[in-house]
């Protein structure tokens, strides 16, 4: 509770400063797509907020000593970790969007009307929206996953393929053409290099350029009217 706090006091002091303030990116993409790596290589530098709630399990699962290849006899504990690990998560995000500072939300997008009530909930508090969905073919996922550190048994693999490219439809819709983009990452490792990463950082620098509007400017002005009258004070 304590690290909670002073990030809270942070987040809100810092947020009308941060240069992706009011811009949500919503990754989607099942295991072994690439987020990682888009995420690692598009994004950096920018300071955006990453949201991730496997991440935050991976690391309770390293310090419980349990093993990143979800092995069934472990299945209770670890299901103890990953509520742990939403729980903070949304802790967080909580914070993020008190100090209205950039986002990314990292996740598989299989569960169509939990990212639409993230999106919506964005869109009101004045957020721009953009989705980047990492699309790959089955077999690619299947190969990455089985070399990933934190694997997951291949049937729940082709389920959340499926579920993810039944929903891409539906995620364009809800973001619209303009913030909705699809960057194919079934290539090869050196293609992957100069083409996938290429295009999701021309993407990210494109929509971090593009104007606030109406309800992110007038949150903006309110909190530099705030920071004058404190520093009048304080002087």
């Amino acid at each position: 509770m304590k690290e909670f706090r002073f990030l809270k006091e942070e987040y809100l002091q810092e947020g009308v400063y941060d240069p992706g303030i009011f811009k949500a990116y919503f990754l989607a993409g099942g295991p072994g797509s690439g987020k990682s790596f888009v995420t690692a290589g598009a994004f950096a530098g920018l300071g955006l907020k990453l949201v991730n709630s496997d991440d935050i399990l991976t690391k309770y699962l390293n310090a419980e000593g349990l093993s990143l290849k979800m092995p069934e006899s472990e299945k209770e504990k670890r299901d103890e970790l990953r509520q742990k690990a939403k729980i903070t998560t949304a802790a967080r995000t909580d914070l993020y969007l008190q100090g209205r500072l950039g986002l990314i939300m990292d996740g598989t997008a299989r569960d169509y009307n939990k990212i639409s009530g993230q999106q919506r909930l964005f869109k009101l508090l004045g957020y721009q929206t953009i989705m980047m969905f990492i699309n790959t073919s089955l077999d690619v996922a299947l190969e990455r996953n089985a070399k990933r550190d934190r694997s997951v048994p291949q049937n729940i693999v082709k389920t959340n393929w499926n579920t993810v490219q039944s929903n891409m439809g539906r995620f364009q819709k809800l973001f619209q053409p303009a913030n909705f983009f699809v960057i194919d990452n079934s290539s090869s490792e050196k293609e992957l290099v100069t083409t996938t990463l290429n295009k999701a950082a021309s993407i990210v620098r494109r929509t971090m350029n593009q104007p606030h509007g109406f309800i992110a400017k007038q949150w903006i002005e309110r909190q530099l009217r705030i920071k004058r009258r404190w520093n009048f004070t304080d002087n």
